[in-house]
């Protein structure tokens, strides 16, 4: 029996949605959200009101039968640390998921919705391999000081289906691998799979390692101390962290967070955004190759994912510098909307029991 599943992913300014039957795409859409669309809105629920909106308006256009759904699934949000799977949307979840008290990102809606509209469907509601997926060893957990532990924040649900994705080609288990998976967007986080587990990975939503589109990735700390009590960056919490994680990295050294853009500069001559661009290649493939050291140097393949691996100049630099490691495969974009499916069609057939947060 193929299940029919509503997949939900939000970003910032964007709200992907799609049903799949099965592996199968049966329909698919984002919508971009323009300044105006998302200037009255200030909090959890009311971007959750406008969100669910969008869908159910498109919905109903295309003339779905939402009695036909098996279940709906959504990108999961900040949580406590957990367990890679998928897992059913509970009262802890949506407590942790409304009250932000583990962080504020649009992709705590994946679960509020999936919720609101599996409760309204009398449907399952479920999210899979949400960001904050905890599976690092005990000396990845520390950092330099006691008051700071590191804190993974990720893109797990893309690292894990991509992961899964080159097992399948290759014939062998995810569980009996070894890999380095490194998606490359705003944000860019570089994980080590080792046979199953992501046992040291960034955190790539608060800026950790390499210097991303955005983000700025490491910093020397009295330099960003002494900043802080300038002023120079602004004096609020929401004003330094505009600075550090969406005008830094390429945006700070360029002033576009586009490889496209940066790509048709440095083909006309430009060798400042060269540099910045040849920067982050290179910081990213440090980042790559401190990983093999968890592995000790036992590397079955090198990933990389994600909105930037879709430029062959800046994908090309990355494998100059890493493949004396292992083999590198690329895989442009993200395949997160199918790997929402199949974490809700695992769980719908019997293959895998939903975890309970």
């Amino acid at each position: 029996m193929n299940y029919k599943v509503l997949a939900m992913n939000f970003g910032s300014t964007s709200t992907k949605v799609a049903i799949y039957e099965g592996d199968k795409e049966i329909m698919i859409q984002t919508f971009r959200h323009t300044n105006e669309e998302m200037a009255n809105i200030h909090n959890m629920e009311e971007n959750a009101a406008f969100r669910k909106g969008v869908i159910l308006s498109y919905l109903h256009e295309q003339k779905v039968d939402l009695n036909e759904l098996d279940a709906i699934v959504g990108r999961g949000g900040l949580m406590r640390p957990i367990q890679g799977g998928t897992y059913i949307v509970s009262e802890n979840m949506l407590k942790d998921l409304h009250s932000c008290e583990y962080g504020y990102h649009v992709c705590n809606l994946g679960g509020i919705l999936a919720n609101e509209i599996g409760n309204e469907l009398g449907k399952p509601a479920y999210v899979v391999d949400p960001p904050v997926v905890y599976e690092v060893d005990d000396v990845a957990k520390l950092s330099g000081h006691p008051d700071f532990p590191r804190r993974p924040l990720f893109h797990a649900l893309n690292q894990k289906a991509i992961a899964k994705r080159f097992a399948e080609e290759t014939g062998r288990p995810y569980e009996s691998l070894n890999l380095i998976v490194a998606h490359m967007g705003g944000g860019t986080s570089v994980g080590c799979h080792r046979q199953g587990l992501v046992v040291d990975v960034n955190n790539g939503l608060e800026g950790e390692g390499a210097f991303t589109g955005e983000r700025c990735g490491g910093l020397t700390a009295l330099d960003v101390v002494k900043a802080t009590l300038s002023g120079q960056w602004g004096t609020t919490y929401p004003e330094i962290r505009q600075e550090l994680c969406m005008r830094s990295g390429l945006v700070g050294h360029t002033g576009t967070n586009d490889g496209r853009e940066i790509s048709r500069r440095i083909a006309e001559g430009d060798k400042k955004a060269e540099l910045a661009y040849r920067t982050m290649a290179y910081q990213v493939s440090k980042e790559i190759c401190a990983l093999a050291a968890p592995l000790k140097g036992k590397v079955d393949a090198i990933l990389l994912t994600g909105g930037f691996a879709y430029d062959k100049m800046l994908m090309s630099w990355i494998e100059e510098y890493v493949g004396f490691l292992a083999p590198v495969h690329i895989y442009p974009g993200e395949d997160e909307m199918l790997a929402l499916a199949q974490g809700a069609m695992r769980v719908l057939t019997g293959k895998e029991t939903a975890k309970v947060y």
